[in-house]
């Protein structure tokens, strides 16, 4: 396992490698790296980017301001008293029969 993940990582690294080498000239000697329909295609991107980050932002704001609602309305307005530890009757005992088999026999 650790063989593969090193020879992938050795293949990303020569990928970076080669595109380093040849975009980083190109650019420098002015052509562009992208066609103009690349380029097209890039900002068409990140225009849809924007738009999914302004209404993920505006659904998290949303949600939000509905759940502060729901706990603030489901909270109690008055403190309630303690209540008792739970009673035998709530839960089945160890040491005596369920409320069932009482009731069946």
């Amino acid at each position: 396992m650790v063989a593969l993940i090193v020879g992938m990582l050795l293949c990303v690294g020569l990928a970076l490698a080669v595109v380093a080498l040849v975009a980083v000239p190109a650019r420098r000697q002015g052509r562009q790296v992208l066609t103009p329909r690349g380029e097209e295609v890039v900002s068409q991107a990140r225009e849809r980017t924007q738009d999914a980050l302004d209404k993920t932002g505006e659904v998290l704001t949303a949600t939000k301001d509905r759940v502060t609602e729901s706990v603030a309305s489901a909270s109690p307005k008055t403190p309630e008293p303690e209540s008792a530890p739970a009673s035998s009757a709530a839960s089945p005992s160890a040491t005596g029969p369920s409320d069932a088999v009482r009731k069946a026999s």
